[in-house]
């Protein structure tokens, strides 16, 4: 069972498959921050060493605090824990890129990060306000050469302030306009998005695997059902028939099915949980494997299905979801 990142896989661009992350602590989900500590070390303990959190979760303070105890207590080193930190919004002008990743520096105590990625290719006013307002209620947006952020990100990791560089939330079309810049230093290492059986993102990875992008997968579980991100009539995931059937085949949950699926079709997975019993349960992801029979009845039920939408910026020009894929 491998728990530690490599990170080296980065800059190869080696896909992931067995390797599992816990994304303990996002905004959306509500949790105090004090128990965004306490789960962050549990998720340490039980061998996660991937950490996937963000400046718009408003949770890095207590993510970093959790990390530099379990450095200081001796479970882990620095080098052990792969942290992953994102650009927000409200950042994606070029010369706001590094004091946005050096104000996240400054929030977990820590001299880099291990993965620094944009949040979305959808730009907003910048300001304190991460979903900017005008008085109809309506997102302010934001004109960025997205070509001119990514020279700002590189220049990051240049500065040696994050190992690896890349993006979440971008189509095929953004991520040629990414490659296929004049002058490209470092191409995205990855691309992290909505991924699980009812949204497979087969043509996505196809094509991020043609040119050594790793696909990550966040919603790997269906995702929590807010009320004000989750699209309208969404089904309830886990409560599938078909993997409701795999689970019972193989004596294990629906949501190791969904992980275990993703992981074999080379996709990183991020398993998002708050209870001390399901973070540890996900580690058994390692001790089995579908067969091909079941991973095609898998593959059979995607309906593209995106439960995160993103609605209320559908009218961006870069709004990365128009798009087939």
């Amino acid at each position: 069972m491998i728990t530690q990142f490599e990170r080296g896989n980065w800059e190869r661009q080696v896909p992931l498959t067995d390797q599992t992350y816990s994304v303990p602590g996002r905004r959306r989900a509500k949790v105090p921050k004090s128990r965004t500590v306490e789960v962050t070390k549990l998720a340490i303990d039980a061998g996660f060493r991937h950490i996937d959190s963000a400046y718009s979760y408003n949770n890095e303070k207590e993510v970093g605090q959790a990390i530099r105890s379990k450095i200081e207590d001796g479970t882990v080193k620095r080098e052990d824990v792969f942290y992953t930190s994102k650009l927000w919004l409200t950042f994606l002008r070029p010369e706001l890129v590094r004091p946005a990743l050096e104000k996240s520096l400054t929030n977990l105590q820590l001299d880099y990060v291990d993965l620094y990625i944009i949040h979305f290719p959808i730009a907003l006013k910048p300001g304190e306000e991460l979903f900017p307002e005008d008085e109809h209620g309506k997102l302010i947006f934001d004109t960025v050469d997205l070509c001119a952020t990514w020279e700002a990100m590189e220049k990051c990791k240049d500065a040696g302030l994050a190992k690896s560089i890349g993006v979440s939330n971008f189509n095929r079309r953004q991520l040629e306009m990414i490659l296929n810049k004049p002058g490209l230093k470092y191409k995205p290492v990855c691309n992290q998005v909505e991924c699980h059986p009812y949204l497979n993102q087969s043509k996505l990875l196809d094509f991020c695997k043609s040119k050594d992008i790793v696909l990550v997968a966040y919603g790997a579980l269906g995702t929590q059902r807010l009320k004000r991100w989750l699209a309208p009539n969404s089904p309830v995931l886990l409560e599938d028939p078909v993997l409701c059937a795999k689970a019972k085949k193989y004596k294990r949950t629906p949501a190791l099915i969904a992980l275990r699926y993703l992981l074999q079709r080379g996709v990183v997975v991020l398993a998002k949980s708050y209870n001390e019993k399901r973070i540890k349960e996900n580690m058994q992801v390692f001790e089995f494997q579908l067969t091909s029979e079941d991973m095609k009845d898998l593959d059979g039920l995607n309906r593209n299905h995106r439960f995160l939408p993103l609605q209320i910026a559908v009218d961006h020009p870069e709004y990365p979801f128009a798009d087939e894929y």
